[in-house]
């Protein structure tokens, strides 16, 4: 069965780009055997034909197994591919469609090939190896489906949507303002597949969040374990782009840093359960209304806070494991533990 949140479509947080300071020394991970291809089913669409739907769909949905039934019902919401009749009826239409011959060209300009995901995506699995040494590494398999989904987690895969990969300046995005804003957007671009597929196997199979996370502080140490891990297993990513900050928000974040923390502390907000309250500082947005002047402030000041607290922790902490870390159950055990005073 597909797992994927409504997060998944539109909470982008990492590009790939120059290394950062502040980070712990890079771990030797060149005898990992991890190597990351990934299966194009974007371009083996482009086979489909009205006389061969039958025989396509037989053979994709025996090569391509839990991925090809979770596309066509959840992600292209074309059908059940056991009713192959009626799959066929609908993809007929689709694939004569003008829009999806537009996208597709798009798709195909824009990755003619994916050598640099492959090789970022290998790096990145070979830390997550390393630190994890028990985990499966997953198939990695690209699609485009309409701008339904970025990076569903399945069975036994993870998927990329290219089409919401296409570049910040697509010429497709700006019609689908109404539900994607332009903050968004601007990350839809190649260089965040990375990042991307490692955050969503994250946080939704090798660490999703406990349903008991309730109150604020809770968030925040999830949140701030999250990053956390992403600092460790892709050292080449630079931290303001790991959170999906501008370089203003970023200097902006890090100015106040000690105001944002003395801000949870005077409004009560570590141990606030109320979700309508708390969620404003946990989710992608613009800027944080309560914060700032002229709207120039950070958005998802939590995640930041958190980040920086879990960094604080293990930085005074450096005998505990990234997997004893992700064990590590108590949020306040953290917060103590790290002393963190707003920086």
């Amino acid at each position: 069965m597909l797992k994927t949140h409504a997060w998944q479509i539109y909470c982008f947080f990492l590009i790939i780009s120059l290394f950062s300071c502040g980070r712990t020394e890079q771990v030797d991970v060149s005898h990992i055997d991890v190597d990351i291809t990934i299966e194009r089913f974007d371009l083996a669409l482009d086979s489909l034909t009205p006389h061969n739907m039958m025989t396509k769909n037989r053979e994709w949905l025996q090569h391509y197994g839990f991925f090809y039934a979770d596309y066509m019902q959840y992600m292209l919401e074309a059908g059940n591919p056991l009713d192959s009749v009626q799959l066929a009826s609908v993809l007929e239409k689709v694939i004569v469609t003008p829009d999806f011959s537009a996208l597709k060209t798009s798709v195909y300009e824009t990755f003619p090939n994916m050598e640099a995901q492959e090789a970022g995506l290998t790096d990145a699995f070979r830390h997550l190896k390393y630190y994890f040494p028990a985990i499966d590494i997953p198939r990695v398999i690209a699609f485009f489906s309409g701008f339904a989904v970025q990076t569903p987690i399945g069975a036994d895969y993870i998927g990329i949507g290219l089409d919401m990969f296409l570049g910040a300046d697509s010429k497709f995005y700006p019609a689908l303002r109404g539900s994607i804003p332009q903050y968004l957007s601007r990350r839809f671009t190649p260089e965040n597949i990375v990042p991307r597929v490692v955050e969503s196997y994250l946080r939704e199979d090798l660490y999703p969040q406990e349903a008991l996370d309730v109150n604020l502080l809770q968030h925040m140490v999830y949140q701030g374990k999250v990053m956390y891990v992403m600092e460790q297993t892709m050292p080449q990513v630079a931290d303001s782009l790991q959170i999906g900050y501008t370089t203003a928000q970023w200097e902006w974040a890090n100015h106040f840093e000690h105001d944002i923390w003395a801000w949870f502390l005077q409004e009560n907000l570590l141990y606030e359960a109320d979700y309508n309250r708390i969620q404003k500082y946990l989710s992608e947005a613009p800027f944080t209304p309560e914060l700032g002047e002229q709207n120039e402030s950070a958005p998802k000041l939590g995640v930041f806070i958190g980040w920086k607290m879990v960094r604080a922790y293990m930085e005074r902490h450096p005998e505990v494991s990234l997997s004893a870390l992700l064990d590590l159950k108590d949020a306040q055990k953290i917060l103590d533990g790290s002393r963190y005073r707003g920086g």
